[in-house]
Protein backbone atom coordinates (compact mmCIF):
# COMPACT_ATOMS: atom_id res chain seq x y z
CA UNK A 1 0.00 0.00 0.00
CA UNK A 2 1.47 3.43 -0.92
CA UNK A 3 2.18 5.55 2.18
CA UNK A 4 3.98 9.03 2.11
CA UNK A 5 6.95 7.62 3.66
CA UNK A 6 6.85 5.70 1.33
CA UNK A 7 7.00 7.84 -1.44
CA UNK A 8 9.14 10.93 -0.13
CA UNK A 9 11.73 7.73 0.43
CA UNK A 10 11.71 6.87 -3.03
CA UNK A 11 12.02 10.45 -3.93
CA UNK A 12 14.97 11.61 -1.71
CA UNK A 13 16.83 8.31 -2.64
CA UNK A 14 16.69 8.88 -6.09
CA UNK A 15 17.57 12.13 -5.92
CA UNK A 16 20.75 10.79 -3.70
CA UNK A 17 21.10 8.01 -6.15
CA UNK A 18 21.28 10.79 -8.75
CA UNK A 19 23.58 13.07 -6.96
CA UNK A 20 25.98 10.10 -6.52
CA UNK A 21 25.73 8.99 -9.64
CA UNK A 22 27.30 12.28 -10.85
CA UNK A 23 30.14 11.63 -8.75
CA UNK A 24 30.88 8.69 -10.03
CA UNK A 25 31.35 9.66 -13.65
CA UNK A 26 34.36 11.96 -12.26
CA UNK A 27 36.19 8.61 -12.08
CA UNK A 28 35.12 6.37 -14.38
CA UNK A 29 37.69 5.48 -17.11
CA UNK A 30 36.84 8.29 -20.13
CA UNK A 31 35.39 5.51 -22.05
CA UNK A 32 31.95 7.01 -22.83
CA UNK A 33 29.93 3.82 -23.06
CA UNK A 34 26.93 4.16 -21.04
CA UNK A 35 27.86 6.92 -18.52
CA UNK A 36 24.66 9.22 -20.31
CA UNK A 37 22.32 6.61 -18.49
CA UNK A 38 24.36 6.06 -15.12
CA UNK A 39 22.34 8.87 -13.15
CA UNK A 40 18.87 7.99 -14.69
CA UNK A 41 19.02 4.06 -14.19
CA UNK A 42 20.79 4.09 -10.71
CA UNK A 43 18.14 7.31 -9.78
CA UNK A 44 15.45 4.56 -10.56
CA UNK A 45 16.60 2.12 -8.53
CA UNK A 46 17.37 4.77 -6.02
CA UNK A 47 13.35 4.93 -5.77
CA UNK A 48 12.79 1.42 -6.02
CA UNK A 49 15.24 0.63 -2.45
CA UNK A 50 14.00 4.37 -0.90
CA UNK A 51 10.39 2.75 -1.38
CA UNK A 52 10.80 -1.11 -0.56
CA UNK A 53 13.63 -0.62 2.21
CA UNK A 54 13.43 2.46 3.50
CA UNK A 55 9.92 3.79 3.44
CA UNK A 56 8.76 0.30 4.09
CA UNK A 57 10.08 0.86 8.15
CA UNK A 58 9.66 4.61 8.63
CA UNK A 59 8.24 5.50 11.80
CA UNK A 60 10.20 3.42 14.79
CA UNK A 61 12.08 6.27 15.60
CA UNK A 62 15.41 8.24 14.90
CA UNK A 63 18.20 5.63 15.54
CA UNK A 64 16.34 2.85 13.58
CA UNK A 65 15.85 5.72 11.02
CA UNK A 66 19.61 5.92 10.51
CA UNK A 67 20.37 2.31 10.02
CA UNK A 68 17.68 1.79 7.65
CA UNK A 69 18.88 4.77 5.46
CA UNK A 70 22.61 3.09 5.61
CA UNK A 71 20.76 -0.28 4.56
CA UNK A 72 19.00 1.18 1.38
CA UNK A 73 22.24 3.25 0.64
CA UNK A 74 24.00 -0.08 0.82
CA UNK A 75 21.30 -2.25 -1.20
CA UNK A 76 21.26 0.68 -3.62
CA UNK A 77 24.64 0.32 -4.25
CA UNK A 78 25.20 -3.60 -4.41
CA UNK A 79 22.31 -4.08 -6.80
CA UNK A 80 23.72 -1.06 -9.10
CA UNK A 81 27.10 -2.19 -9.51
CA UNK A 82 25.34 -6.15 -10.05
CA UNK A 83 23.15 -4.49 -12.93
CA UNK A 84 25.80 -2.51 -14.32
CA UNK A 85 28.50 -5.34 -13.91
CA UNK A 86 26.17 -7.53 -15.67
CA UNK A 87 26.01 -5.33 -18.39
CA UNK A 88 29.19 -5.53 -18.92
CA UNK A 89 29.53 -8.93 -19.19
CA UNK A 90 26.60 -9.14 -21.53
CA UNK A 91 28.58 -6.69 -24.09
CA UNK A 92 31.96 -8.82 -23.84
CA UNK A 93 29.53 -12.31 -24.01
CA UNK A 94 28.27 -10.77 -27.52
CA UNK A 95 31.77 -10.04 -28.33
CA UNK A 96 32.20 -13.33 -27.80
CA UNK A 97 35.00 -13.08 -25.47
CA UNK A 98 34.20 -16.15 -23.23
CA UNK A 99 34.80 -20.12 -23.50
CA UNK A 100 31.52 -20.95 -21.11
CA UNK A 101 28.76 -19.41 -18.96
CA UNK A 102 30.67 -20.22 -15.81
CA UNK A 103 34.07 -17.62 -17.23
CA UNK A 104 31.20 -15.11 -17.68
CA UNK A 105 29.56 -15.14 -14.38
CA UNK A 106 33.64 -15.47 -12.96
CA UNK A 107 34.43 -12.51 -15.12
CA UNK A 108 31.02 -10.27 -13.91
CA UNK A 109 32.37 -10.87 -10.37
CA UNK A 110 35.83 -9.75 -11.52
CA UNK A 111 34.08 -6.89 -12.77
CA UNK A 112 31.79 -5.83 -9.82
CA UNK A 113 34.77 -5.95 -7.76
CA UNK A 114 36.93 -3.42 -9.89
CA UNK A 115 34.01 -0.95 -9.97
CA UNK A 116 33.83 -0.95 -6.57
CA UNK A 117 37.07 -0.71 -5.98
CA UNK A 118 37.27 2.41 -8.79
CA UNK A 119 33.90 4.15 -7.13
CA UNK A 120 35.19 3.71 -3.58
CA UNK A 121 36.45 7.26 -2.54
CA UNK A 122 35.68 9.13 0.37
CA UNK A 123 34.02 11.55 -1.72
CA UNK A 124 31.56 9.40 -3.02
CA UNK A 125 31.03 7.45 0.41
CA UNK A 126 30.99 10.36 2.18
CA UNK A 127 28.20 11.91 -0.09
CA UNK A 128 26.69 8.41 0.17
CA UNK A 129 26.39 8.15 3.93
CA UNK A 130 25.54 11.73 4.72
CA UNK A 131 22.95 12.05 1.88
CA UNK A 132 21.37 8.78 3.64
CA UNK A 133 20.99 10.53 7.30
CA UNK A 134 19.30 13.24 5.64
CA UNK A 135 17.12 11.05 3.52
CA UNK A 136 16.57 8.92 6.65
CA UNK A 137 15.64 12.05 8.78
CA UNK A 138 13.39 13.23 6.22
CA UNK A 139 11.49 10.02 5.50
CA UNK A 140 11.49 9.79 9.51
CA UNK A 141 9.61 13.41 9.82
CA UNK A 142 6.84 12.95 6.93
CA UNK A 143 6.26 9.15 8.29
CA UNK A 144 5.42 10.64 12.22
CA UNK A 145 3.97 14.10 10.39
CA UNK A 146 1.16 11.76 7.68
CA UNK A 147 1.07 8.82 9.23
Amino acid sequence: MPTAAKLVAGILFAALAWFVSEQVKVVLPSEGRGATLLSPRNAALGFVMGWRVMGLRAGGGVTPAVGFGLTTVFATFFWSLLIWSGYEMIERALRRRYRDPIDALEDMGQVMLDYAILVVTPTIVGAAVIGSFVCAMITEYFSRRWS
